[in-house]
């Protein structure tokens, strides 16, 4: 008789955004009423329609598609060159950063990047984590095997070094009190906003490359970086090509959440304490467990480095930006802590009256029927915490923020 994973077995709960969507359909079928007035300020989804140039290349590479001759079937399961290519003069050339197109893995998008990357380090690795955290990087190690246990009193697991990241520290993480092999590093950060600055994320790289651990590296918000001090890469630093992995996604920085493209960069220089090189094994698993993300979506993604592209989606970004400035400067004013907002797309603000996360949510849902995520989502030092985005419409954050204000 089969038997499940059972480490599948071991992760509390449902993950935390399906949650948070069975909540709030709950309280719409309790208030039907109430269900139009509802504004979401709380799951990371874009709003703005993909720009022009990247629609118009869209429908070019549709119309390939009718031909004969420029018909395309599966895409080279590492991406097609023009692509890579494009990525490598554009985010890391023009930056300094020595990235070769064949360090470049094209993707369905950075979650399942994020999620999938752990595979190729061995079981016994041991995790460490920012606490506040993305949740798919602590979830897929439970799938893995590689967490220990969970205590539910604590919300921890035993076998990860957790890294708190509070407001006594800007949030940013110190270098981990424990070894670890595998450090999980996501700035500008999920769910906090915070950002590093050059010569902290350079601190992080000695750190690895002394202490033989990988970085995994979410640069999926680099393009919300405004402060000159603040890397777009870690590739920046001198020595990640022998300790850091990249992931990046074009859902955020051009409106991808539904079209789905990313890369994780993989440097050749990267090896293990054999001497095995990492970039061979993602390139095994990639082309074994994926087909290439599709022609037509990689074309847009090529437009996105455009002169119209990049004019475009910088619009889109002032946009979602003016909204954390309307969110940031609006819960200050009305008396909250507020953070973030400057550098990324989310602002993380201290939840009022010593109320819980959760209560919070419950709270706002309720009382001015807007959805934002409970902080203790990400992890033990999220408790008293709660994250909004800047995602929504201009019009909706407006009202989200004066109805909050007004309780």
């Amino acid at each position: 008789m089969f038997k499940a994973n059972e480490n599948y077995l071991k992760l509390p709960g449902s993950y935390l955004f399906s949650t948070i969507a069975k909540k709030v359909s709950e309280y719409q079928a309790r208030y039907p009423e109430q269900a139009k007035e509802i504004i979401r300020l709380g799951i990371g989804d874009v709003t703005q329609p993909l720009a022009p140039s990247i629609i118009a290349s869209l429908h070019a590479a549709v119309d390939e598609m009718a031909d004969a001759g420029t018909f395309r079937g599966y895409a080279p399961d590492l991406g097609y060159d023009f692509l890579r290519n494009t990525i490598a003069e554009k985010d890391y050339k023009a930056r300094g950063a020595n990235i070769a197109p064949d360090e470049i893995f094209v993707s369905d998008g950075a979650k399942s990047d994020s999620a999938n990357i752990q595979e190729i380090f061995g079981p016994d690795c041991k995790i460490a984590v920012c606490d506040p955290v993305y949740p798919v990087y602590v979830d897929s190690n439970v799938m893995a095997g590689r967490t220990g246990n969970y205590d539910a009193k604590t919300e921890l697991w035993s076998d990860v070094v957790y890294m708190p990241c509070l407001a006594e520290n800007g949030f940013a993480p110190e270098l981990p009190d424990k070894p670890a092999d595998i450090i999980y590093l996501c700035f500008p950060n999920n769910p906090t906003g915070a950002t590093l600055t050059k010569a902290q994320l350079q601190s992080w790289v000695d750190y690895a490359n002394k202490n033989g651990a990988v970085i995994i590296y979410d640069a999926a918000y680099e393009a919300y970086i405004s402060e000159a001090d603040v890397p777009h890469t870690i590739y920046e630093c001198e020595g990640a090509r022998t300790c850091a992995i990249e992931i990046r996604s074009f859902s955020k920085n051009a409106g991808f959440t539904g079209t789905r493209l990313g890369f994780t960069v993989v440097p050749k220089d990267l090896k293990d304490a054999d001497g095995v090189a990492m970039n061979g094994l993602w390139a095994r698993r990639h082309g074994t467990k994926f087909n290439g993300a599709p022609y037509i979506i990689q074309r847009a993604g090529e437009a996105v480095y455009s002169e119209a592209g990049q004019a475009e989606t910088k619009e889109q970004i002032a946009y979602y930006m003016k909204n954390a400035r309307t969110i940031y400067e609006g819960l200050k004013s009305a008396g909250y802590t507020v953070s973030g907002g400057v550098n990324a797309p989310y602002i993380w603000l201290k939840t009022p009256d010593n109320m819980s996360s959760w209560e919070f949510f419950d709270y706002l849902l309720e009382q001015a029927h807007v959805v934002g995520t409970p902080g203790s989502g990400f992890g033990p030092s999220g408790e008293g915490y709660f994250r909004l985005t800047a995602f929504g419409s201009y019009e909706n954050t407006l009202t989200a923020i004066e109805r909050i204000k007004a309780l």
